[in-house]
């Protein structure tokens, strides 16, 4: 088998049916299987899908530890020489696993690997191809419009094209590929983070041991950013919350750095805060 996919889905089963239909309908010519784990889903609707995709691997969760939780089990469960990780509100839009798939093997120490993402509105979504955090492109993404050059490599690196191929240093847990021994041998994604940051500690993670990451902006995934995603107090805290493990984790021992990232990161949680307090 070429390919696992793995969906870990919670409460978003109207956008699960739509994946899966996409995958039904593109994935066709690769050796694949798809298994989707739901985190204890307060809505049992997902439920339904059972029987409407009876080729799908449906694993129920006893608990809801979290996004890499549920994917690391998954990916232990995994038969194929890759995996891909893709979000239940994302789409397939075309036959272009196979390609993907090609390139990933031409590539020597491949790391992981992303494709361009555009909302249910055709705008592009920048978290597509990122760049590891740090002093200076969190300060920019933090407090955003401050660094207008687009040429200029920032956190979203706005020095590569939507449209081109390139080495980057952060991808998206939205879908993201990788070989299924080179995930189980780096550890799969770090159980600390219950949602939120865990890709870019993957990411991270591969670039420290030499593998290399690529942004494939050729084809594009529908992703229905905000959708599945209430935007309220506990969401705040899952997102800085697992910003803070991360500059806690890689920059602990660099006293400036980590005490420059924990200030803006808390500045930016109070002002999100008291936005969503005003709704």
């Amino acid at each position: 088998m070429k390919v696992s996919i793995i969906i870990v889905h919670y409460n978003v089963a109207s956008l699960l049916r739509k994946c899966l239909q996409s995958l039904a309908r593109y994935a066709q010519d690769v050796s694949h299987e798809v298994i989707v784990v739901d985190n204890q889903s307060p809505d049992a609707e997902w439920k339904d899908l059972i029987k409407e995709f009876p080729d799908v691997r449906f694993i129920e969760a006893e608990k809801n530890a979290g996004f890499a939780v549920a994917n690391n089990l998954a990916a232990k469960e995994a038969g194929g020489e890759y995996i891909l990780l893709l979000n239940p509100d994302t789409e397939f839009e075309g036959y272009y696993l196979n390609e993907i798939l090609d390139f990933a093997d031409s590539k020597p120490r491949f790391g992981a690997l992303g494709v361009r993402m555009h909302d249910s509105q055709d705008r592009f979504l920048p978290e597509s191809k990122r760049s590891v955090p740090d002093m200076f492109n969190s300060f920019q993404k933090l407090f955003a419009g401050l660094s207008r050059n687009k040429n200029r490599k920032t956190y979203y690196r706005n020095d590569i094209g939507e449209f081109e191929i390139a080495q980057v240093e952060v991808l998206t847990g939205a879908f993201l590929l990788m070989k299924t021994n080179v995930y189980l041998e780096v550890g799969g994604l770090d159980e600390t983070y219950f949602m939120y940051g865990e890709d870019i500690d993957l990411c991270y993670t591969l670039l420290q041991k030499n593998y290399t990451n690529w942004y494939y902006g050729k084809v594009s995934i529908l992703h229905h950013k905000g959708e599945s995603t209430v935007k309220d107090h506990t969401y705040l805290e899952r997102f800085y919350g697992a910003m803070q493990i991360f500059v806690d984790k890689y920059y602990k021992t660099k006293t400036i750095q980590h005490a420059f990232l924990s200030a803006g990161l808390k500045l930016r949680h109070r002002i999100e805060l008291r936005r969503y307090q005003k709704k």
